[in-house]
């Protein structure tokens, strides 16, 4: 993931440039590489857009003291797609699970979502096992 150059800083969860300018997940003009946005000390925090083989499923409330729930056990499993990497969201109750897919319509989900193309994701770097 990090060899793609697809990465923003983050204020909040609004995506925005290394200089701290408005980013967008349609303009690659604004993204910028691994090395560079985690140099920058633009907003606070930094992501990913997706597309470009790049997928993630956003898995909401799926963290209950710490422990996977029973529904997020069966949609990992579920999962088709290359698993590239596997985090805790900002709110720590949550996961991002990055896959390698082609691009697709995305999907807004009673737990989350599962993205493909066109969509900013704020990252932590607080990998799940």
């Amino acid at each position: 993931m990090t060899a793609q150059d697809r990465w923003v800083r983050a204020d909040g969860k609004r995506p925005i440039t290394e200089a701290g300018c408005a980013a967008s997940s349609i303009n690659e003009r604004t993204w910028s590489t691994y090395a560079a946005v985690s140099a920058s000390k633009a907003g606070d925090g930094m992501g990913v857009m997706l597309g470009g083989g790049l997928g993630c499923y956003d898995l909401d409330g799926c963290l209950v003291d710490g422990q996977l729930t029973d529904e997020a056990r069966r949609i990992i499993a579920a999962i088709t797609a290359p698993i590239l990497y596997t985090e805790i969201s900002v709110s720590g109750r949550g996961l991002h699970i990055f896959t390698a897919e082609p691009e697709g319509p995305g999907a807004e989900l009673e737990w989350g979502g599962h993205y493909t193309r066109s969509r900013f994701i704020r990252t932590t770097g607080n990998t799940w096992r």
